[in-house]
């Protein structure tokens, strides 16, 4: 498709990019749906639905806690990331991590 953009007016280049967007949301559209159905297959030959596979496991799941403040055991750590400040006061205070160990 060979067109002269030199030879449109204004006003036809205009028409021609909002009739390029709408075909961009077109072909967005088919390509999700393709995208939908054969993630639906692929589900299916495990034998489950897609909502089954997407809505499966915790989300935002930081792990279990593996380490408790003894002053407040509510406080817990799960060993991953940065250290809690009563962690950083327990081992200066010369515990070690099996000291807080749940």
């Amino acid at each position: 498709m060979d067109i002269d953009l030199e030879k449109l007016s204004h006003d036809e280049l205009q028409q021609l990019i909002s009739d390029a967007q709408k075909a961009l949301k077109s072909v967005d559209a088919r390509r999700r749906a393709e995208a939908k159905r054969a993630a639906e297959k692929a589900a299916k030959e495990f034998g489950f639905s897609l909502d089954e596979v997407l809505d499966a496991g915790p989300k935002g799941s930081k792990g279990a806690p593996k380490y408790a403040n003894p002053a407040d055991p509510s406080q817990t750590w799960t060993g991953r990331g940065r250290k809690p400040n009563w962690v950083i006061a327990a081992l200066e205070e010369g515990k070690s991590l099996d000291d807080l160990a749940l």
